[in-house]
């Protein structure tokens, strides 16, 4: 089922970083966020109501069963890339930068200025963390990949401790953020 144009779907899954609420326009999936209860509904109120406006918000499981089924494959190691449509929101640098994160391989890194070099932008490193923390739909978009130039795990939106275990699941974690 597709949503209509000024809806939209949601869903949520439990997953080994904990739940997840998944959001999809008519265009494909839009938001992903890790928040805990009753926050992850004023992320997705907050965001849908800052790019699309009034918006009708409405639970559609069906609709969404192929995003968490990759998802799933994804946390069970059977899933290394998303084929999923997505309708990203958000500024034109923030765009080009999840452009550049869509494109680091499962199980490879790159640090933020390996990231900005990428976009023809080395001098941009600060601008790709900052649109690197405002990803929609982190893990589909592999935000987690990227790391600090000496490879230590800094920053992360949805917490360390999640970056560090979708790390070790790619096996990519780096040897200096292993206790």
């Amino acid at each position: 089922m597709v949503p209509e144009s000024r809806t939209i779907v949601w869903t949520e899954m439990d997953s080994p970083v904990g739940g997840i609420r998944i959001a999809a326009t008519k265009n494909g999936v839009c938001r992903l966020d890790f928040a805990k209860g009753d926050e992850r509904w004023l992320h997705l109120e907050r965001w849908s109501k800052e790019w699309l406006g009034n918006v009708h918000l409405e639970r559609n499981d069906e609709a969404l069963t192929a995003v968490t089924q990759q998802l799933r494959e994804y946390f069970v190691g059977r899933r290394r890339s998303f084929d999923v449509e997505l309708d990203l929101y958000g500024t034109s640098f923030q765009k080009l930068v999840w452009a550049q994160l869509w494109t680091i391989p499962y199980g490879e890194l790159r640090s933020y200025k390996e990231v900005a070099q990428g976009m023809g932008a080395a001098k941009a490193v600060r601008a790709v963390g900052g649109a690197n923390n405002k990803n929609p739909v982190p893990i589909i978009v592999p935000c987690h990949r990227v790391v600090g130039s000496n490879g230590s795990l800094v920053g992360y939106g949805a917490g360390l401790d999640i970056k560090e275990t979708l790390l070790t699941l790619e096996g990519s974690l780096p040897s200096q953020a292993r206790a």
